[in-house]
């Protein structure tokens, strides 16, 4: 049976039946009669009255009417199979089906206006930074700039400083990617004002792009990866001219193994130059100082001047009003200094406050290291080695022996397999020596400065799990601590509630910490689980993760978002500036990058028995 009538007619009656928010989509909080009669049609061309009822029947109908709508049609075909389906398949659907292509972003004439035309320029001038290395990328883009009156075309100098980063802040764009035969190689945005390609994401929303068989995107995204390390000297936090000195989590050699064994036909000769590019960003971003500390571990370092240009207004007047009160007491002329004036005469160089400098190192280091932002790090991160990066760069280590002595007969440039399985477990020992607490059982970060571990409880403490740094022993061990500290309802939240408890009552809610859960912290989780066969845990942690996203989708019109509280279970998450992937009028055809690829993930592993169950939506305190 199908629904057969006109879009036009039909969006406005079920809209004022059934939006009583008129917000234009129809969730749990609206108060209409949640009962909306149509005729649906039979093969035979068979009239039936049929009454569309629940919340989330209603929203499937109200967006698969927009879905219609976009092809531009006048009258709509809608098989009722559609407006009833089950949510894991719907949901996994739509990210298959369209929220991939509609993140889809390329660097070209074709694309130029998705990625430059945003909100994020503050002038009607947009702008496209090119390395002064790229010549195809210097030559194409001086041959299309006349298509764009506002799009200024700006060479960047060979040596990119702070202090270069900081006189182009006031004229902030894209910085360009890579091009093959005349056009953009594609890349996946995360999705709503993240509309570049962003370091951990990518590696995120690739796992999800290869489960959905979309290996040329993944591919593609390593491809820009090494375009970056070649002309940026970084796989960068994200394609915007204020991130030149800031890189990110590195993923690559995970990305490329995993790209390539979905895809041996991509070939060996694109395993062999991707591997090299791999090799020179482990060997020149992360094994040289400042990154590399002199016990052998490594830190986020971010190099910088001033306050980083990205962040929301406001964000730092906690930090800079002790600093303005402190220049108010010292009788000179910045003794009525608001902090808005301390701030610009800061920024101005105009006051010198080296502590300030130290703190805005640190703030920049924290967003290197992707969690932008939490307690755990605030204002200390680069005097840090942090469980998470070094378990990354082990797993780097690792994946480097792995391809060598698997497709290349065990040497490839002069590196021979054994020797990275050697650095890796000297990396080993040292994290062992460090970071590992027998006591907690578990890995925490250590302080070089202070010489000791700092005992903060987080997700990003079981990377280990994941970069198979462990035996099943440990493994054990580790995982009894994290079902105790971090679990919750919805799954594993960023940091636990007792560290929550520490922080005072007027400090703000920082994003990356309890009661909010991530995306990239669950799927990590979920693969070290896995990799140690703790069948009982992982199973569980999927589907209390899965059970809240799919709730949240059937309460509220599909929404899937950045984040989520996993306490109350809720995409309402005001940290910081907010959630992303929650404004949209009657359907959202993006999601979320990553957020999208957990689900895919989840559903991969999650049982059929307990996927049974999430379509019914099982509480999951009464499952487990």
């Amino acid at each position: 049976m199908n629904f057969k009538g006109n879009i036009e007619e039909t969006l406005l009656r079920l809209l004022k039946q059934e939006d009583t928010d008129g917000d234009k989509k129809i969730t749990i909080e609206d108060k209409g009669p949640k009962a909306f009669t149509v005729d649906l049609f039979s093969e035979y061309a068979f009239a039936k009255a049929y009454t569309i009822t629940t919340t989330y029947h209603l929203s499937n109908f109200l967006q698969e009417l927009a879905l219609e709508k976009a092809l531009e049609k006048v009258d709509a075909n809608i098989p009722l199979s559609k407006i009833e389906e089950s949510p894991t398949t719907r949901v996994s659907r739509m990210i298959k089906d369209y929220f991939w292509d509609d993140l889809t972003r390329t660097l070209d004439a074709e694309g130029l206006r998705k990625s430059v035309g945003d909100d994020k320029a503050e002038d009607t001038t947009q702008r496209l930074y090119v390395p002064a290395t790229d010549i195809e990328g210097i030559a194409y883009y001086g041959s299309i700039q006349d298509q764009f009156p506002h799009l200024e075309i700006i060479i960047l100098p060979e040596d990119i400083t702070p202090e270069y980063v900081k006189s182009i802040n006031e004229a902030p764009g894209v910085l360009s990617l890579a091009l093959q035969d005349g056009k953009g190689v594609p890349f996946v945005v995360p999705g709503g004002r993240f509309n570049e390609m962003y370091g951990w994401d990518s590696y995120f929303e690739g796992v999800g792009l290869l489960l959905n068989g979309r290996v040329d995107l993944a591919k593609a995204m390593v491809d820009n990866f090494c375009y970056q390390i070649t002309h940026y000297g970084k796989i960068l936090n994200a394609n915007r001219s204020y991130y030149l000195t800031r890189t990110q989590p590195p993923f690559l050699s995970s990305f490329i193994h995993e790209v390539y064994e979905a895809d041996p036909s991509v070939g060996k000769e694109w395993l062999a130059s991707v591997l090299r590019v791999a090799i020179q960003e482990y060997e020149t971003v992360w094994m040289q100082a400042p990154r590399l500390t002199e016990n052998g571990l490594n830190r986020y370092y971010a190099q910088g001047i001033g306050i980083p240009p990205e962040t929301e207004e406001g964000h730092f007047d906690d930090v800079l009003s002790a600093f303005a009160k402190n220049a108010s007491r010292t009788g000179n002329d910045e003794e009525s200094l608001s902090v808005k004036e301390y701030a610009k005469q800061y920024q101005s160089g105009a006051i010198q406050e080296p502590k300030l400098d130290t703190y805005f190192t640190h703030d920049r280091s924290l967003r290197e290291s992707g969690h932008d932002t939490s307690w755990r790090l605030d204002d200390v991160c680069a005097d840090l080695n942090v469980v998470d990066l070094n378990s990354l760069l082990y797993k780097y280590e690792i994946d480097f022996g792995y391809i060598i002595d698997t497709y290349f007969d065990g040497v490839f440039e002069g590196f021979h397999g054994a020797y990275w399985y050697t650095v890796a477990f000297e990396r080993a020992e040292r994290m062992d020596a460090l970071m590992w607490n027998e006591e907690a059982g578990q890995y925490f970060d250590y302080n070089f400065k202070t010489g000791k571990q700092t005992n903060f409880e987080s997700a990003s403490n079981y990377f280990p799990l994941w970069a198979g740094l462990v035996g099943k022993e440990r493994a054990t061990k580790i995982t009894k601590n994290l079902m105790r500290d971090l679990k919750e309802k919805g799954g594993v939240a960023g940091t636990s509630k007792r560290m929550y408890a520490e922080v005072p009552e007027e400090a703000v809610q920082r994003q990356w910490d309890y009661p909010n859960g991530w995306a990239p912290h669950q799927m990590i989780i979920w693969g070290g689980l896995k990799i140690h066969g703790l069948e009982t845990e992982l199973q569980e942690l999927i589907y209390r993760w899965l059970w809240m996203i799919t709730k949240n989708a059937v309460d509220y019109n599909g929404t899937i978002p950045e984040k989520y509280d996993v306490v109350a279970c809720t995409h309402k998450v005001y940290a910081e500036y907010g959630n992303v992937g929650t404004e949209f009028d009657y359907i959202t055809t993006s999601g979320f990058g990553w957020m999208n690829a957990s689900y895919q993930y989840g559903l991969s592993i999650l049982t059929l028995d307990l996927r049974n169950k999430l379509d019914l939506l099982v509480d999951p305190d009464v499952l487990f």
